[in-house]
């Protein structure tokens, strides 16, 4: 399957299923390489739709505390972007159809070479990517690299973007939206379910794209309740979390990844 095809299948999918899929984060190389790829091998049969990797860098702003610590843990350990993309390489042997999006920072992949990057993640069977720090003004960048080379560009709405400003960010979106449910770092709070209804419906007017809704989502009950009105939904520091606590309670490799993996198969039942 081409790259730009299985986002849009997965969404057909799920369409046709008439369900909300569940995205799942966790942060490339974390808490190590090794356990990291049996946590990612194992991600679908959990029930993970789509998987969305955190590329490990050193200044994660726009995340709160445990994903921050969950970069620092994975550089530690020498996770990079080259290992990054060649996880994703080994993750597709087993698996042709889960896509897989990159988020992070535009300063590790303007190191490797924007074209260089774009090309390999097509390449190894990325399917598109979320980089929170390049705005739509910044489209030369990296966006427009990434769309000669069929890579989704998956763009982030807030609850503080205005009309005018949805139909720039609309522009050269594509795969699928990612509604931010509350103003601020990832981990902390969670949104009121009638507000984040409510700007759904508003995105929907000027938008056919899918919309994901993340930020703040950390429970089975709390997905089951985003799903009435999304089209997925992402859970991240949760499943970080779950990672964390692993380490500090000094669990086997074999422990943590099934520690995370029940984690995801309990958030996937609310999908049901």
């Amino acid at each position: 399957m081409s790259v730009s095809n299985r986002i849009n299948a997965k969404f057909a999918q799920l369409a046709k299923q008439k369900r909300a899929g569940l995205v799942t984060f966790i942060t490339a190389g974390d808490p190590n390489l090794d356990v990291f790829e049996q946590i990612l091998a194992k991600l679908p049969e959990a029930g993970s739709d789509i998987i969305e990797l955190g590329m490990p860098f050193s200044d994660p702003m726009a995340d709160g505390p445990a994903i921050q610590l969950a970069n620092q843990r994975a550089l530690k350990n020498g996770m990079t972007l080259k290992k990054t993309l060649a996880a994703v390489a080994k993750f597709r042997k087993q698996d042709q159809n889960t896509p897989i999006i990159l988020m992070g920072y535009y300063n590790p992949i303007f190191h490797m070479g924007v074209q260089n990057f774009v090309e390999q993640a097509r390449e190894v069977g990325v399917d598109g990517l979320i980089i929170v720090d390049l705005p739509v003004e910044e489209d030369d960048e990296l966006c427009h690299p990434a769309r000669t080379q069929d890579l989704d560009w998956v763009r982030l709405v807030t609850p503080t973007t205005d009309a005018k400003r949805l139909s720039k960010i609309l522009k050269n979106s594509s795969g699928f939206l990612y509604y931010v449910s509350i103003a601020g770092i990832t981990g902390t709070a969670s949104a009121k379910g009638s507000n984040v209804k409510k700007a759904i419906e508003d995105i929907r007017k000027q938008s056919s794209l899918p919309i994901a809704v993340g930020f703040g989502i950390k429970t089975k009950e709390q997905v089951q309740q985003t799903a009435q009105y999304a089209d997925a939904v992402v859970v991240g520091s949760a499943i970080v979390n779950k990672i964390e606590q692993a380490k500090a309670d000094n669990k086997t490799a074999e422990q943590t990844c099934e520690a995370v993996i029940s984690f995801v198969r309990e958030l996937s039942s609310g999908l049901s």
